[in-house]
């Protein structure tokens, strides 16, 4: 599913107050910040009084892409660390499966030698500089942690990043017009790993992704957090391996994106 900026910001939620997208939702969110009511102006809720700032009518945010084809694409959040990479891109490459990174910037500053020589058939997304939560930002900060994101990468990894991927899925009007202003477009998520829930039983994680995913799936992983996540991470293969036999090819997001029947993009 993808949402143009415009389709988004004229939502009654945006002009009200932040958005919250994935696991938590607006209520949720409103409360977290310790407000009954979002202002209507200022702070996070700035996107419904800058509208003239809006750069790019055609930034969107992209849950999952409507295509026929089956393909799915694998994402991995908040690295790379020395801890849980070094494994995501080990069972990558014995399957030989592009996957996409939304990379924190200063994990990636500090930790640029566990990913060096080891990307060239991956994609690498932008999750920020230091993960805060974006819709709790003014636009100036939003801007500022997705900017030195960008840099920590091109510095890195010498690519220039067109994929965004807020911090715990969380949107608001000042993610998207910092999205917006730096030309990128925001990329949630489908399905995801659920550590919590199948801790002690991993065979039941697998199944859970290999007999939930569509053609045009996005699904969230992480590549760094709590033991937990190895529920997951060591049987990646297995999954790559269920999901083949489904007839389904294992792609990038952006290979994903170019085959969305509904990108605006892509019609005459």
């Amino acid at each position: 599913m993808v949402l143009s900026r415009r389709r988004f910001l004229a939502g009654a939620g945006l002009a009200a107050g932040g958005v919250v997208a994935g696991a938590a939702g607006g209520p949720l969110a409103r409360h977290a910040f310790g407000l009954d009511h979002p202002p209507l102006s200022g702070g996070y809720a700035s996107a419904a009084d800058v509208l003239a700032d809006a750069q790019s009518p055609s930034t969107t945010i992209t849950y999952h892409v409507r295509t026929n084809e089956p393909v799915v694409a694998f994402t991995f959040d908040d690295g790379p660390a020395p801890k849980w990479t070094p494994m995501v891109l080990d069972a990558l490459d014995e399957w030989q499966v592009p996957a996409t990174f939304f990379m924190v910037g200063r994990n990636l500053r500090r930790h640029a030698d566990v990913v060096h020589g080891r990307l060239d058939r991956h994609e690498i997304g932008n999750h920020t500089w230091s993960h805060p939560d974006l819709a709790t930002l003014d636009l100036r900060h939003a801007v500022d942690e997705v900017r030195r994101g960008d840099e920590a990468i091109r510095a890195v990894t010498g690519r220039t990043p067109t994929l965004l991927r807020p911090p715990y899925g969380h949107l608001g009007g000042s993610t998207v017009l910092a999205a917006d202003k730096l030309g990128y477009r925001l990329v949630l998520w489908s399905h995801q790993m659920d550590e919590r829930r199948y801790r002690r039983d991993p065979q039941q994680q697998v199944r859970a992704i290999v007999d939930a995913v569509q053609p045009g799936s996005i699904v969230l992983a992480h590549d760094v957090g709590q033991p937990r996540r190895l529920v997951a991470l060591r049987h990646l293969g297995e999954m790559f391996a269920g999901l083949r036999a489904r007839g389904f090819r294992l792609v990038t997001v952006s290979e994903l994106l170019a085959m969305d029947q509904n990108d605006p993009a892509r019609r005459p």
